[in-house]
């Protein structure tokens, strides 16, 4: 952090230009953010060999898979040809086409899935096309086996690549964009704060420039750099920037942001806009233009309907289905329990549900019988800021306890208030009854059911900061949707055997 004491302050210089400098057909190589590039052939190669390889896999599981083919038998070199060469060429052509190698969409989001998706469809439509143009016989089995192992394999090799750069990204900051932030000193800074939460996003803030003069930020601490009374453009070249992000009322002028977009043209710079919507997801924003004005139109969350019912049906499956399943894992805690302290096995707590309903949750117990006569002694060694006690090395808690908190195996008979309609799989945790009234914002909470895993549980569970854990509640409250329950649930894995933030 740095006291914003002093700027380097020039009069602004006019932009050298109002439109496209050169042929629209050449592009400006770019000065810092190349990571994209072998990142791109890297995704080439591997879609490439995926859909070859998926080829291979269904020609040696049909044995009738070359007869399938008009004259295959006669011609095997244009068989393999089409198998392995022109087909996977086919696909890399077409993700292409569906902008698939875009950068804009590589490392973060769902957008490059949905675009893998959507061309995996189009190599269907196109294999089918083609086949009925020129009469050509097809084995359907080893066609749709190669056309669906190739989606798959696609899809895998991405997520596993997006994972090696999230690493790279986080433990050697590469493979990233630098951004230089425009706007007031809140707005900038509160861009700052929600763009580094997650440092696999790759966005790294590296300057701030101020449109409301320096006498707005004097003495105010900063993570970078502040600029004023700067040519933007001069600025991105000296601190070695890639991205413009314009931030908040920086916008607002009119005007100002298209004459910023013509002066980038041609730069290789890249702008971005981020309005004064937080923590709202994409599907809820929609642009609808009006006489060439781009209005953000935001929905409201999506509190009922079809997409609850099935999110509550499947809540009950799973959980059935859970149960039945962990009967054993069940007996074999409920005996470890009864072996390390005398004592139920099950630890009952009313907690407050959906629309404030109190219910009682189930979990197995891991502390002392008399944890709760123990609690006002170290109320003082609190170490949360929340509206929940948490200790790090609580003696309240029986060493097989500790290892059921650290695996998460306590939070297993939560599956009945979930078959019971109390819970659901994902949402955010449910607060005890007795800590609050839950008041203000913290009450949107209990909008939906409460749930065993959440997001704020996938973020750092008990690392995080009681704020921070409310923000990312709320964020799940109006952004929820099965895919992203199905994600979550899937993180949950990862964090659950990595026993990050649990004790």
């Amino acid at each position: 952090m740095r006291h914003v004491d002093s700027f380097e302050i020039q009069p602004p210089t006019p932009p050298s230009h109002n439109g496209v400098p050169r042929s629209a057909w050449a592009r400006a190589r770019r000065r810092v953010s190349r990571w994209h590039r072998p990142y791109i052939a890297i995704l080439l190669l591997l879609d490439f060999a995926a859909a070859a390889f998926a080829s291979f896999t269904a020609i040696h599981t049909f044995d009738q898979a070359r007869s399938g083919f008009y004259n295959a038998q006669e011609n095997p070199t244009w068989f393999f040809t089409v198998a392995f060469v022109l087909l996977p060429l086919g696909w890399v052509l077409i993700l292409w086409g569906n902008r698939a190698y875009d950068r804009r969409y590589l490392g973060l989001g769902p957008d490059e899935f949905k675009r893998v998706i959507r061309a995996g469809v189009a190599v269907a439509a196109t294999v089918s096309f083609l086949a009925f143009a020129t009469v050509t016989q097809l084995s359907r089995w080893t066609v749709g086996t190669a056309l669906l192992g190739a989606l798959l394999l696609i899809l895998l090799g991405r997520s596993l690549a997006r994972f090696v750069l999230h690493v790279i990204r986080r433990n050697i900051g590469q493979g990233g964009h630098r951004m230089i932030l425009v706007g007031t000193l809140p707005e900038c800074l509160e861009v700052h704060r929600a763009v580094t939460r997650n440092p696999a996003a790759g966005l790294v803030p590296v300057a701030i420039h101020l449109t409301d003069g320096y006498t707005a930020a004097r003495g105010i601490e900063t993570p970078v750099p502040v600029y004023t009374g700067r040519d933007v453009l001069a600025l991105v070249r000296e601190v070695g920037g890639d991205t413009i992000a314009v931030c908040g009322s920086a916008s607002a002028e009119p005007g100002e942001l298209r004459r910023l977009a013509w002066q980038l043209e041609g730069s290789g710079v890249d702008l971005v806009v981020a309005p004064q919507l937080t923590d709202i997801a994409g599907p809820r924003v929609h642009i609808r233009p009006i006489e060439g004005l781009p209005l953000l139109h935001v929905e409201e969350p999506t509190l009922s309907g079809p997409a609850l019912l099935a999110k509550n049906l499947l809540d009950r499956l799973a959980a059935g289905l859970g149960l039945l399943l962990l009967i054993p894992v069940f007996v074999a805690i409920a005996v470890a329990i009864k072996i390390s302290d005398s004592g139920p096995v099950f630890f009952r707590q009313p907690r407050v549900g959906h629309e404030g309903r109190t219910f009682r949750v189930w979990k197995f117990r891991t502390m002392y019988v008399d944890a709760e006569e123990r609690l006002a002694s170290l109320v003082d060694q609190n170490e949360t800021d929340g509206m929940l006690f948490k200790m790090k090395e609580d003696p309240r808690v029986f060493p097989v306890g500790r290892f059921l908190r650290a695996s998460s195996l306590d939070e297993l008979p939560q599956l009945i208030n979930v078959l019971w309609g109390e819970m659901s799989l994902v949402g955010p945790r449910p607060l005890p009854a007795d800590d609050g009234d839950f008041l203000g914002d913290v009450r949107r909470r209990l909008l939906v059911r409460p749930g065993m895993t959440g997001l704020w549980q996938v973020s750092g569970r008990s690392d995080l900061s009681w704020d921070e854990a409310v923000r990312l509640d709320l964020y799940y409250v109006d952004n929820w949707s099965l895919a992203y329950d199905l994600s979550i649930l899937w993180r949950t894995v990862g964090v659950v055997l990595a026993r990050k933030g649990a004790y």
